[in-house]
């Protein structure tokens, strides 16, 4: 998974908090702004280079799908989603909500959940009130890299099955139109036994 900061996190969010796309309009309505021009500009940059936004016509920024599978998409699962928000940052349940456009009633259970092992609840006094605020554990970091790997591990597996469907294909032809020849019998046997060989070992 590629790793995303706090100001990266705020960027992405310009789009998926609704609209189709931002310009630097947007973040300087945001509290983007504080970090300055050149801090911007820089972390602009780096999502461009890491494939998380697009520069489109116009101006406009928009996020990549790479970036929205880290967090915004309905193939991850809550509690990951969760785990690799807090990994960012602490949040408390208003915050995980906002992030990933969820309901925090649709999300505490999850949360709760992540309390037993991965994730550790900080009260926080705030004015008059105590606030939640969740933190990832050592463990919860340990988790997200479990799963990323096997995922990792799972897609290169398709890859090489995908692969050695090709090689099959196309040594099969081979074997075909060696098949199809007649001018000398005994040299074409000797090449469709080493394709064959070949095929045995993939």
């Amino acid at each position: 998974m590629v790793n995303l900061g706090v100001i990266d996190l705020e960027i992405l969010y310009l789009e998926i908090r609704g609209n189709e796309s931002f310009n630097e309009k947007d973040i300087e309505n945001s509290g983007l702004k504080k970090l300055g021009v050149g801090r911007t500009l820089d972390s602009l940059a780096s999502l461009k280079e890491r494939n998380l936004i697009d520069l489109n016509r116009g101006g406009l920024f928009s996020v990549t799908n790479l970036a929205k599978h880290i967090l915004w998409t309905e193939e991850i699962p809550i509690w990951l989603k969760i785990l690799r928000l807090l990994q960012i940052k602490s949040c408390n349940s208003g915050e995980i909500s906002k992030y990933l456009k969820k309901s925090e009633i649709d999300l505490i259970d999850e949360i709760e959940k992540l309390r037993s092992q991965w994730v550790l609840m900080l009260p926080i006094k705030q004015v008059n009130r105590i606030i939640k605020t969740y933190k990832i554990l050592p463990e919860g970091i340990e988790k997200i890299k479990r799963v990323d790997g096997e995922t990792y591990e799972i897609s290169n597996l398709e890859k090489i099955n995908d692969s050695k469907i090709e090689i099959l294909e196309l040594l099969n032809q081979i074997i075909k139109e060696i098949s199809q020849e007649h001018d000398d019998g005994k040299k074409n046997y000797g090449l469709i036994l080493k394709l064959n060989q070949i095929k045995e070992k993939l």
